[in-house]
């Protein structure tokens, strides 16, 4: 038998180093505004678990590879760790320990009973059949066994993985249990399908979020989303839900970009056309016939008055931060923003909805689900929407005047609120033993 093995590839280590640089830089700023105290500092600057597994595979063909998988578990101070498991050719240890630090402020601005994890497969899974993606989902979740569970790390899904990807973690874990226990542990992964307890309108949830924050945002400024135009990178769950949402309240998508092209239309490319041109080609934009092909370098550039970059981190640097005339960005994806770019963006006057608030609908409605199955309920789509509503205007709200009350931006009032609640639980907890 000939195994291949599917070694770490150097694809994402610039990447991934510029996020960890990142996120410690935004830490560190909100730290210092708020004198966080310096033990607590200590703590929330390394992770608390890092788990690495290699597991082999048979492919289609018979042969065999060997993967390597990744799981970070940032902090669980306010409850089990909690974020995505995407499948990526940039996804390694520096990427997921970038990744489970946002989480960890994700969940804590948000106000939910959760820390932050995250993890994945460095692969491009385009190279795989749906039959080879199963049987890697699930020996990934067998090798990583009890380091996730219920009430311990629930992964969701997030680059590359779906709703399909969450049943087959779902029912290798139930599977690998005492039969009595099984069913108690549905709720180990959420982002399921609606027929194995997912949660209606889970699928939209994190564009939903964007939308909302957008709008909200807006209104704070006295305007309204009607003929605003928008460019969206990135055009997955997320970027789709945004633009749909966006598009309903009278806003016009004049360009898009994924790995295939750039696209830009300046009369408006109608989202559920491009939607069903994707899902019969690959999920790719390319060669979308009502819309003309630009230069990639020039995507950002366009002018517009709203970005939605909702791909991948550091899209916007120090090379093109200078060339943006939008005056809004809304953060849809994880770190799409690097140190530099911002610098450049808020000297220019150009406003920013961090990601960890901007896309926490995610992981808000990730909650929500987890709640359903623990209580053995089932939400309807108004409910859902009704009660993400809630939770994002209060978050909103809360970031935005603290943001004008301390004469800051917006992400380092993010920060400095999510992490004064994580301070307040190990104030009162202590450190053990």
């Amino acid at each position: 038998m000939n195994a291949t093995i599917n070694t770490p590839k150097k694809t994402g280590e610039k990447v991934a180093q510029g996020m960890m640089e990142n996120v410690l830089a935004q830490f560190n700023s909100a730290a210092h505004h708020i004198d966080l105290h310096g033990d607590i500092q200590k703590i929330l600057k390394i992770t608390n678990n890092e788990i690495i597994v290699h597991f082999p595979v048979k492919m289609d063909n018979g042969s065999v590879e060997v993967f390597t998988g990744y799981r970070v578990q940032h902090n669980n101070a306010l409850g089990p760790y909690k974020g995505g498991l995407r499948y990526h050719p940039t996804v390694d240890i520096d990427a997921a320990r970038a990744l489970a630090m946002w989480m960890t402020w994700k969940t804590s601005l948000t106000g939910l009973p959760f820390g932050g994890g995250k993890g994945g497969i460095q692969l491009d899974p385009t190279n795989y059949s749906t039959s080879e993606l199963e049987r890697i989902t699930r020996r990934f979740t067998y090798a990583l066994g009890d380091n996730i569970g219920p009430e311990h790390d629930i992964p969701a899904p997030d680059v590359n993985t779906n709703s399909q990807t969450m049943a087959w973690m779902a029912d290798t874990f139930m599977s690998t249990r005492l039969p009595a226990k099984r069913s108690l542990n549905q709720h180990v992964v959420t982002g399921k399908p609606d027929g194995i307890g997912g949660l209606e309108g889970r699928d939209r949830a994190t564009g939903y979020g964007v939308f909302l924050t957008i709008k909200k945002f807006l209104a704070k400024q006295n305007q309204i989303l009607k003929n605003k135009t928008f460019i969206v990178q990135g055009f997955g769950n997320v970027g789709y839900w945004t633009a749909k949402f966006l598009e309903e309240e009278g806003a016009l998508l004049v360009a898009v970009q994924d790995a295939s092209a750039s696209l830009y239309n300046p009369n408006g490319i109608e989202v559920d056309s491009l939607k069903n041109y994707i899902s019969i080609n690959d999920n790719s934009v390319g060669g979308f016939p009502r819309a003309e092909i630009i230069d990639k370098e020039n995507f950002f550039a366009l002018n517009c008055d709203l970005i939605i970059p909702a791909a991948l981190g550091n899209q916007i640097t120090e090379e093109n931060a200078s060339k943006i005339q939008a005056k809004l960005i809304a953060e849809g994806a994880n770190g799409p923003i690097n140190n530099e770019g911002e610098k450049i963006l808020l000297s220019n006057n150009i406003s920013i909805i961090p990601d960890i608030l901007c896309n926490s609908g995610g992981v808000i409605a990730s909650y929500f689900e987890w709640l359903q199955n623990r209580n053995g309920e089932v939400w309807q789509l108004e409910e859902t929407l009704t009660k993400l509503n809630h939770k994002l205007e209060k978050s909103f709200n809360k970031v935005y005047a603290y943001a004008q009350e301390e004469s800051i931006d917006m992400r380092k009032a993010a920060y400095c609120i999510a992490i004064k609640r994580i301070e307040k639980a190990y104030i009162q907890r202590g450190i053990f033993p």
